[in-house]
């Protein structure tokens, strides 16, 4: 029996149709999405093959308890004014090193929209920022930290050209070896109201 849309006995088999959309008024109050199958007994022998659901659309969705997904997840645009709420942001992952044990980690928050970048810096000055920075940060933000190896090298940042390019200098003359940290905030959206009334 071929895929298509279910038709009442007695209506011609011509305007048989599973093709288009689904029209109708749209429930606005929450309700449990219902359970619904047909035995095998019961079901018309002129209707469309079961189907299952490949893709699907919804307005809205809240969700009561936990969300499982075994995909990836696709967003939007979320900004300040309408983004994500919560009290707390968090992933629970199979422990790597134990088996029957779960890690269970919160995520740093701060008052921004940050990004950071890492990394190992020897035989050189120069920190060399990523090329999409350029269009994801505020210059003017831009903050380094760096942690001396092996010996003290009193760093300290010299300059930072354009935004792509730290420039970092001993004040002892050492040879550079650090590892580094260089925070930024983003400028493709709107910076976050702090404090907002309850």
């Amino acid at each position: 029996m071929a895929a298509e849309q279910f038709v009442p006995p007695g209506q011609p088999e011509s305007t048989k149709s599973c093709g288009g959309n689904i029209t109708g008024s749209k429930k606005t109050n929450l309700q449990y999405i219902a359970y619904a199958g047909t035995d095998d007994t019961s079901y018309p022998d002129d209707a469309c093959g079961r189907l299952v659901h490949g893709n699907a659309q919804i307005d809205n969705l809240t969700v009561n308890n936990d969300l499982g997904v075994t995909g990836t997840i696709t967003a939007g645009t979320i900004n300040a004014t309408s983004g994500v709420n919560a009290t707390v942001k968090a992933f629970n992952i199979p422990h790597p090193t134990k088996d029957g044990k779960r890690l269970w980690h919160g995520c740093l928050e701060g008052p921004e929209y940050g990004v950071y970048v890492r990394g190992h810096l020897t035989g050189d000055n120069r920190i060399i920022l990523p090329d999409y920075w350029n269009g994801l940060i505020d210059p003017t933000t831009i903050t380094v930290s760096v942690t001396q190896i092996g010996s003290s090298q009193d760093l300290m940042v010299d300059k930072i050209e354009w935004g792509k390019t730290i420039y970092l200098k001993s004040g002892n003359a050492a040879a550079i070896d650090c590892y580094y940290t260089v925070n930024a905030t983003r400028k493709d959206v709107p910076p976050l109201e702090i404090e907002q009334d309850a």
